[in-house]
């Protein structure tokens, strides 16, 4: 049975957009705390293993059963990797040697995998000069948002920097990969995906990261590792798989985009930070890019046009 993926957005699934760059805007924040006390393996694996507990328990309490077949576990585990343990892996080591905006500017580069990977390796994505521009739109609203200034930064710790790019590339293989789950409970592939990596990290972490830097983390760290576990990834990923599943790749990874917009906006709210005249413009760069990629405003304007002549 084919699944039909809606390329235009409605309602719902903008909301679970920002649902979801709100939970994985503050994840950079939590990793940013946690890494005061864990090493960047240590805090991959307490953040997939405290995540993929609590899914099972979920799923077990639901009265949904987990898949038995071997080859959908091929495809978490496949999945894991390129979703949990490569992007968690190089952006939190990436974070320990470059500034948290400059990694969300090489972060934001997801989108941009996404359009070429599924022009090239699905039938319902293609590229268009309207997604193009919508990235390009996008990216630089970022750019704008964070700071040109850390773009000054480009030449130094280049290691770290193609780390980063690599991890935006990885997910972006995993947005287009993670289509063949369409039919499964959202829940059931969140949880499947963080097992697999999770067994996976495990011998990894006990033979070269055994302890966290702290024999015992401080209790500030400890709930940064908790939030990031159950919010941004546990809850963060049930939505994810959603959105996938009724929106396809391309939309789904435009929220590399919106994590900047949550993350000041959260500041503007909460800590009472200064809304900068960047920020708005940079917003509105970024709000053109979504429309582009959305594509209802193109074909509102292609409509209008036609009308008049």
């Amino acid at each position: 049975m084919t699944h039909k993926i809606d390329l235009k957005m409605g309602r719902d699934a903008w909301i679970m957009l920002l649902a979801l760059s709100l939970l994985w805007g503050g994840s950079f924040f939590f990793a940013e705390v946690a890494l005061s006390e864990f090493t960047p393996l240590s805090l991959v694996m307490a953040r997939v293993g405290l995540a993929a507990a609590v899914l099972i328990l979920i799923v077990r309490l639901s009265g949904l059963r987990m898949p038995k077949e071997l080859q959908v576990w091929r495809w978490f585990f496949t999945m894991g990797f390129l979703n949990n343990v490569i992007p968690f892996s190089l952006i939190f080591w990436g974070q320990t040697h470059i500034a948290s905006g400059l990694a969300a500017i090489f972060n934001a580069t997801t989108p941009l995998f996404v359009v070429v990977l599924a022009h090239f390796l699905t039938k319902d994505e293609k590229m268009t000069p309207a997604r193009i521009l919508g990235v390009i739109g996008g990216l630089a609203g970022v750019v704008i948002m964070i700071g040109p200034e850390l773009l000054g930064g480009l030449g130094n710790n280049i290691i770290a920097q193609l780390a980063v790019l690599v991890a935006a590339f990885s997910y972006g293989l995993a947005g287009i990969y993670g289509r063949r789950f369409a039919g499964q409970p959202p829940l059931i592939i969140a949880a499947g995906q963080l097992s697999a990596s999770s067994l996976m990290l495990l011998p990894v972490v006990l033979i070269f990261d055994p302890l966290p830097k702290a024999v015992l983390p401080d209790l500030i760290a400890g709930a940064a590792v908790v939030a990031l576990a159950l919010l941004s990834t546990a809850l963060a990923y049930v939505l994810y798989f959603r959105i996938l599943a009724t929106a396809g790749a391309t939309n789904l990874l435009l929220v590399t985009f919106l994590i900047p917009v949550s993350a000041i906006s959260l500041g503007v709210i909460i800590l009472d930070e200064r809304l900068e005249i960047s920020h708005i413009v940079g917003m509105a760069f970024i709000a053109f890019g979504l429309m582009a990629i959305d594509g209802r405003a193109y074909s509102f304007l292609q409509a209008q046009i036609r009308r008049e002549k």
